[in-house]
């Protein structure tokens, strides 16, 4: 599949993520949490992992641990056994306990407001710190994740590999008030369209996609 060769001007990259908005409306991140320290945990769980399956597994896991004091003084291996059909169960508890524990060492317990905080927590990088930040703290914030690396840089949004790198390019070209929800539309839009193997057909967007098949 060809790629858009150089990315669009501000006004374009609205315009299409504005027709994007229609076909994906009321677009929101599809894990289930009640707060930060809830949606951190299952953001961590959701790598390599659905989050249909994640929200099969947060239930039982919030029930029994429902703060970062009890998650990091919990058993690793309950916390395994809780966990283990998201895949790589072993890192992610290790990473879970961690991070509880900088959280209650560090932070009182509470999850920290601010990115670089946030980023220098065992498990959590830009794009976690990115879901906690824009979905549960009020903080803007545009998490890139791969399938919005893919939609951007077929649509010639933003172009590059760099999640941090493309991350900008967006931010740049949106208001501060739609960062998180051109997130979530890229995001989705990516799941059930622009997978690698695209439905262009499917796309409100195929008229002017560059990268059209």
């Amino acid at each position: 599949m060809q790629i858009g060769g150089s990315a669009k001007s501000p006004s374009t990259v609205r315009r299409i993520l504005a027709t994007l908005q229609e076909q994906h409306p009321n677009a929101s991140t599809e894990l289930t949490f009640a707060n930060a320290f809830e949606l951190l945990v299952a953001t961590i769980l959701s790598a390599q992992c659905t989050d249909a399956r994640v929200n099969a597994v947060t239930p039982a896991l919030f029930a029994r641990y429902p703060d970062a004091r009890a998650l990091a003084s919990a058993r690793r291996d309950t916390i395994e056994s809780l966990i283990r059909s998201t895949g790589f169960f072993r890192s992610k508890a290790k990473s879970l306990q961690a991070m509880a524990s900088v959280l209650v060492n560090r932070h009182h317990g509470a999850v920290p407001a601010d990115m670089a905080d946030l980023a220098k927590l065992p498990g959590v990088g830009r794009k976690t710190a990115n879901v906690v930040l824009g979905h549960a703290m009020g903080v803007a914030g545009l998490p890139v994740d791969r399938h919005v690396l893919r939609v951007a840089n077929r649509l010639g949004l933003a172009l590059g590999s760099d999640p941090v790198a493309v991350e900008h390019q967006l931010c740049t070209a949106l208001p501060e008030t739609s960062w998180v929800v051109a997130s979530d539309t890229l995001i989705l839009h990516g799941r059930r369209v622009c997978k690698p193997r695209p439905l262009c057909d499917d796309c409100a967007t195929r008229k002017t996609c560059p990268s059209r098949i």
